[in-house]
């Protein structure tokens, strides 16, 4: 989360926290003494009003591998600007192979978004957005350029500070 302008740090204390789990990978490992099974998840935190973080964790059993990636999560919350029930502007993300494209809707669109974008824009609390991924899709590197685009999202009131003009000059100008 380094590299990027504006971006709020929070602390997960007095939040509620939902944790939405968006994979979960088996991976094996042949030994002389047979396969030992690994386990690593990627979970999503928010509390539905613009604040969320991510994580990852690893262990032999799902239920600690899920346990350690939402303590990550917690450590990683940043505050995403909002309007009303969606994004102040459109903007694209991309981590790896993934590309992550977010358009603000009008009220009553929903969620229109697939898989771990979906994962992430709910926890945020977005309601209305249309979105598309291209690339890769593995999960992993779509919830990284979600969150890619999530942090370069401007405030209009960011913006008309910069720019040293009025609110309603941001939307008309």
């Amino acid at each position: 989360m380094q590299g990027y302008k504006n971006v709020e740090r929070v602390k997960p204390s007095g939040l509620e926290l939902v944790d939405r789990l968006v994979a979960v990978n088996r991976v094996t490992k042949v030994t002389k003494g047979g396969r030992t099974f690994g386990f690593s998840a990627i979970v999503v935190v928010g509390n539905g009003e613009g604040v969320v973080g991510y994580g990852s964790g690893k262990s032999l059993d799902v239920a600690s591998a899920i346990a350690k990636a939402v303590e990550e999560a917690k450590k990683n919350l940043v505050r995403i600007p909002l309007m009303s029930a969606t994004l102040p502007h459109e903007q694209k993300g991309k981590f790896g192979g993934s590309k992550v494209l977010l358009l603000p809707a009008s009220h009553g669109t929903g969620v229109i978004a697939g898989g771990a974008v979906r994962a992430v824009l709910e926890s945020v609390g977005v309601h209305d957005v249309l979105s598309k991924s291209q690339g890769s899709s593995n999960p992993h590197n779509v919830v990284k350029a979600t969150f890619d685009a999530l942090l370069q999202l401007r405030s209009p009131q960011a913006v008309a500070a910069e720019r040293g003009i009025s609110l309603d000059k941001v939307f008309n100008g």
